[in-house]
């Protein structure tokens, strides 16, 4: 089976460039084309009206001699010589309308018209055969009959202050004289010639400009490409500040994502395998010894096994929970819940751990139910670990403080403890799974940095936004904002 001949977007963008540049020569031309000859034809109205004008003034002076119409009745040829000796002052005939001037001013010899004038063109639409003559009543005397094809352009005839008739022309309906033709026949040809060289000039623009764009867009493909093959370190370059420019810096900062996202990946399984072999480490150490004889098997062994079993558990525990929060699958049970007795609860719990360690645990409880539209045991876990990762961070002696109050219709809870704090770069990352302050922190101490990623999974999924800031106590706040309604 053949493949179907396909063009490319190179070729697909000239054509384009090519139709839209052809589609407003064409329109130019056409539009250039009318207005030329609209320009022609009210030129040539112009003129004739400058001669029919010059025609009148004559007809005037013979009028004023003859005082009647007649004498164009007498001396047939005479029309036929006035209407051609009213052509423009360069002409030879204007010498008719000289002698004439000089015969009705009496300083001239008698009338003695020129021979006449070479024949006319044949057609209709000369202007001597379109000129008319009519009396005072409008009646014709001289020009073509009626019906006429246009109205004709009147222009009244006087001496003095009486009417003696009307000097009229029908409007041409093509343009008679030769070399008004030839002259508007030229223009055309060169507007044919212009147009040619603009479409020649914008096919000619069109190649480098396709190529230019189908380049950038290569380059995208092309960088597209080793991007999905695993290559997140690619970059395009930024060129332009256009729609190709805002797309080749959304693709830099996609692979920027995908390479930061690839490292924490990376940097995550690294982090869990070193997390999950630990304890698995001392249970299989601890086995083994008592095995081998080394260690006898009492209580205190019992109990650190114990101990370790549980911190893999929590471990492999908050792993799940994690890995269900990012699937969208952690379950939330969500009800009308007075979050003011579940907060006191909580701390009532860890109060006594609280002191076994010399901290203070400061919570007032506001005066009246602050309800939320939430989920109990999630909000247990997620008040459970905050109160964990203060007992594990702050000092012996310190203080944490806890305080829920209602701003704008959201709750806000906030957990204040005291020194050590942490620097300003870790707030922000605070919150990122296995993420420690400090990576010489025994884990014992400091867990294994999931509590905190656990908690932000568990606020947001509740509608509700933490963050981390510094405390005026010397150590760390988290501010939690509960929307009211879930």
């Amino acid at each position: 089976m053949k493949t179907p001949l396909t063009l490319g977007i190179r070729y697909r963008l000239f054509f384009a460039f090519l139709a839209a540049a052809c589609c407003v020569i064409v329109s130019m031309f056409v539009v250039t084309r009318i207005s030329f000859e609209r320009g022609a034809f009210r030129y040539v109205h112009l003129v004739e009206k400058e001669r029919l004008e010059l025609l009148a003034r004559t007809l005037e002076q013979f009028y004023a001699e003859k005082k009647q119409w007649n004498f164009l009745e007498q001396e047939p040829t005479t029309w036929m010589e006035l209407v051609a000796g009213s052509r423009p002052l360069h002409h030879p005939l204007f010498k008719l309308h000289k002698r004439m001037g000089a015969l009705v001013d009496g300083h001239g010899p008698s009338l003695q018209l020129e021979p006449p004038p070479p024949p006319l063109p044949k057609g209709e639409q000369i202007f001597e055969l379109r000129v008319l003559l009519l009396d005072a009543d409008k009646h014709r005397l001289y020009g073509p009959a009626e019906p006429w094809p246009q109205p004709p352009f009147l222009l009244p005839l006087n001496t003095g202050e009486r009417k003696i008739g009307y000097l009229g022309l029908i409007p041409p309906r093509i343009l008679a004289d030769v070399r008004v033709r030839q002259f508007v026949r030229e223009q055309h040809h060169a507007l044919i010639v212009i147009a040619l060289c603009i479409a020649a000039g914008a096919a000619l623009l069109s190649i480098p400009l396709a190529g230019r764009l189908v380049r950038r867009i290569t380059a995208l493909a092309a960088a597209t490409n080793r991007l999905a093959s695993g290559y997140y370190d690619i970059r395009v370059p930024v060129e332009t500040s256009d729609e190709l420019g805002q797309l080749a810096r959304d693709f830099n900062r996609l692979a920027q994502t995908l390479h930061r996202n690839e490292q924490l990946r990376r940097r995550w399984v690294a982090d869990i395998s070193h997390e999950l072999r630990t304890p698995l480490s001392v249970l299989r150490a601890e086995i083994e010894a008592i095995q081998d004889g080394v260690r006898q098997w009492t209580p205190q062994t019992m109990e650190h096994l114990h101990g370790e079993i549980l911190h893999l558990s929590r471990l492999v525990d908050d792993l799940y929970k994690l890995a269900l929060a990012d699937i969208g699958a952690l379950t939330y049970r969500k009800e009308q819940l007075d979050l003011t007795a579940l907060v006191a609860q909580v701390v009532l719990a860890f109060r006594e751990r609280f002191e076994a360690h010399r901290l203070h645990l400061d919570y007032t409880e506001p005066n009246r139910p602050l309800v939320v539209f939430a989920d109990a045991e999630r909000l247990r876990q997620l008040l459970a670990n905050l109160l964990h990762n203060a007992l594990r961070y702050t000092d012996a002696g310190g203080t944490l403080r806890v305080r829920l109050t209602e701003e704008g219709g959201c709750v806000l809870l906030r957990l204040s403890d005291s020194a050590p704090g942490v620097p300003d770069e870790a707030l922000e990352r605070l919150f990122e799974r296995l993420y420690r302050v400090e990576g010489s922190r025994s884990r014992a101490h400091g867990g294994a940095g999931l509590g905190l990623a656990l908690c932000k999974s568990i606020v947001e999924g509740h509608g509700g936004t933490i963050r981390a800031a510094h405390s005026d106590l010397g150590g760390l706040e988290i501010r939690i904002t509960l929307p009211t309604n879930g």
